[in-house]
């Protein structure tokens, strides 16, 4: 609610201008592609805070020339939905089709998407990229120019990031994937194949999840020897301790609490050698920091933020949240600052939409601390790679993956996500039109 209303006042100040997704030169262009079918699919919409709604809706089709229309064969929940399901996000409007990552396969393409063929498999990446301008020329395709018009996200950040699906008109109004059809723009770009050795609770994750975690880590620059502290232990968090561990940490800490401390049970099973820290189990009179501390004499060389800026610990930054004083907190970027060596590195990777209070600057200054906000992750730019290190077995998605889920259970699914019921990390959210599922993925269950 903060963000939406701090997005108003900058609303006022530039006017609305155009938010809906853009086009190509030829948005006009009509021909059988674009002509409306009279097929309804399902998918999830958004209907107002903590509230999701199953609805059946026009079959996507073919708008410009470059579109390719995918059949939905699996899709997922990411913590960040959590921010669009709580409206705190800006300009999401009731309707508007959830839903970032998702894999499937092509049913109709444009005549411009050439890259791809009806009846190939594909994974989606969740930002939407055009492949020509200088930032895509530059792999960083979440930036890229072309795909996000939005006016007000242009005047908060000085600069826009790309169209992403699902996520509020903020970044450019496109249908997510929570769906059973998707229309994916500029297809030779935003679509990978997949290996037909590899399933689909294997790919699907490469829309997000597993692209954000390697970004999340190469961009803060882990290497060989160094100690990292985490802050979140969901998903994200998950597979950046393996990516870590991956890429030569010595130590790695993994923070959480609360109604998510199973979830460092749950990861230290996947990697023993993980070192672990509840924060609502901290005597009386010690912090993160502190205990950080004991285990690292010297601080972290390295912390990665994976939890987000929405959920406010202490009382002071609830109520400020509450009152439209600030959008993020800063409690955690605040215990990372004093948790790293001098000239320690952090990388932020969770969401942070927009202002927050109480920043720690004079310690980040004082001790030469390096505070990287990691961005979007420019999925494109890892997907090739990271497939290829899926089909050599080097990482394993299902290692985070607990659930396999129906589609038709969405509106039970995310009330169940947002409580992080436990043993729930991340979910294989299937269609009518999905396989069988692989080996070793989880079974068909109920909410």
């Amino acid at each position: 609610m903060a963000f939406t209303q701090a997005a108003n006042l900058v609303e006022k100040a530039v006017g609305h201008g155009d938010n809906a997704s853009i086009h190509t030169d030829i948005s006009n262009y009509q021909n059988e592609y674009g002509m409306e079918t009279g097929e309804k699919v399902l998918a999830t919409t958004w209907q107002g805070k903590n509230t999701v709604k199953l609805v059946e809706m026009p079959k996507p089709r073919v708008v410009d020339p470059g579109d390719v229309i995918v059949r939905v064969t699996g899709s997922t929940l990411c913590g960040s939905d959590l921010h669009l399901y709580h409206g705190v996000i800006p300009q999401l409007q009731k309707g508007d089709v959830l839903g970032h990552e998702c894999c499937g396969v092509v049913e109709r393409t444009g005549p411009e998407a050439t890259q791809v063929n009806i009846g190939d498999r594909v994974v989606v990446s969740f930002p939407i990229a055009c492949g020509d301008c200088e930032n895509c020329r530059n792999e960083l395709y979440s930036q890229c120019d072309r795909t996000n018009s939005n006016m007000i996200e242009n005047a908060m950040y000085g600069k826009r990031t790309a169209g992403m699906f699902g996520y509020s008109h903020f970044t450019g109004g496109f249908a997510g994937g929570q769906a059973e059809y998707l229309r994916v723009p500029h297809g030779n770009v935003n679509l990978l194949p997949i290996p037909a050795e590899v399933p689909d609770e294997k790919a699907l994750y490469l829309s997000d999840v597993i692209a954000t975690s390697w970004h999340c880590v190469v961009d803060t620059g882990v290497k060989q020897g160094d100690v990292v502290g985490i802050w979140g232990g969901g998903p994200i968090g998950q597979m950046c301790a393996q990516f870590s561990f991956y890429h030569g940490a010595s130590r790695v800490i993994l923070i959480d609490g609360g109604d998510a401390a199973w979830r460092l049970d749950f990861v230290k099973k996947k990697l023993p050698k993980l070192e672990t820290i509840n924060f609502t189990q901290l005597p009386r009179g010690e912090s993160v920091t502190s205990q950080v501390k004991k285990l690292v004499p010297s601080g972290l060389d390295v912390a990665l933020e994976c939890a987000a800026g929405e959920y406010a610990k202490g009382w002071v930054h609830y109520f400020e949240q509450m009152l439209g004083m600030e959008t993020d907190t800063s409690e955690l970027l605040n215990e990372m600052i004093t948790s790293v060596r001098s000239f320690g590195r952090i990388g932020v990777t969770g969401i942070y939409a927009g202002y927050t209070n109480h920043f720690n600057i004079g310690a980040l200054m004082e001790t030469g601390v390096r505070l990287i906000g990691n961005g979007q992750a420019p999925v494109h730019k890892y997907w090739k790679n990271l497939m290829d290190l899926i089909q050599k077995n080097e990482i394993n998605p299902l290692d985070m993956v607990t659930h396999r889920l129906r589609l038709e259970d969405i509106e039970k699914v995310y009330p169940a996500f947002e409580k992080r019921q436990e043993g729930m990390q991340k979910i294989f959210l299937q269609t009518k039109y999905s396989s069988s599922p692989a080996p070793d993925a989880p079974a068909l269950s109920t909410i």
